[in-house]
């Protein structure tokens, strides 16, 4: 009887250290760097539809008033916070929907960092796709980390073919 008592609290002590992670070690990994930031920052977005959303990954790699702002085919912007982008997420099935980077340019000062990536969306992530876009991702460092404040994204079209310019880019 004694060794059931410890062995279920030792199974209970296990399952704590691994599950009772705080957010701080699960995604350390995540923030420790301006690549590591946005390789998470792609990775939380993407996946199968029988994968769950990361909600809380995503808000741990952002800055608490993270600004997101999307510009239509026409340049118009609609911006909102990250909270608001869960909303209509949250309220529809996932589907399989994956962000391939498919270029990165990197520009640091002090403790500020500025990202172009440009990207693909895919449903299937190994068949490529024509659907572009581009991310102006924003970064500060603080407290041994980075955190994401805001991004811009702007998909390409018939009107926009800055992505391609982009691309050209050495």
């Amino acid at each position: 009887m004694n060794k059931i008592i410890l062995t279920s609290i030792c199974i209970i002590f296990a399952c704590n250290s691994i599950f009772g992670q705080s957010n701080d070690q699960k995604y350390a990994e995540d923030v420790k760097s301006v690549d590591s930031i946005i390789n998470a920052y792609y990775d939380v977005v993407s996946g199968s539809s029988s994968e769950p959303w990361e909600f809380e990954r995503d808000k741990y790699i952002h800055s608490k008033n993270a600004v997101i702002t999307r510009l239509d085919e026409n340049g118009k912007a609609e911006s909102h916070t990250l909270e608001a982008e869960y909303i209509p997420i949250g309220l529809s099935p996932k589907e399989d929907f994956h962000e391939k980077e498919l270029k990165r340019m990197v520009s640091k000062f002090g403790n500020i960092a500025q990202v172009w990536s440009a990207f693909e969306i895919r449903t299937n992530p190994k068949i490529e796709s024509d659907i572009r876009g581009l991310n102006s991702i924003q970064l500060h460092y603080e407290n041994g980390r980075w955190w994401i404040d805001s991004w811009t994204c702007e998909m390409e079209s018939d009107k926009n073919t800055l992505l391609i310019e982009f691309l050209k880019k050495e």
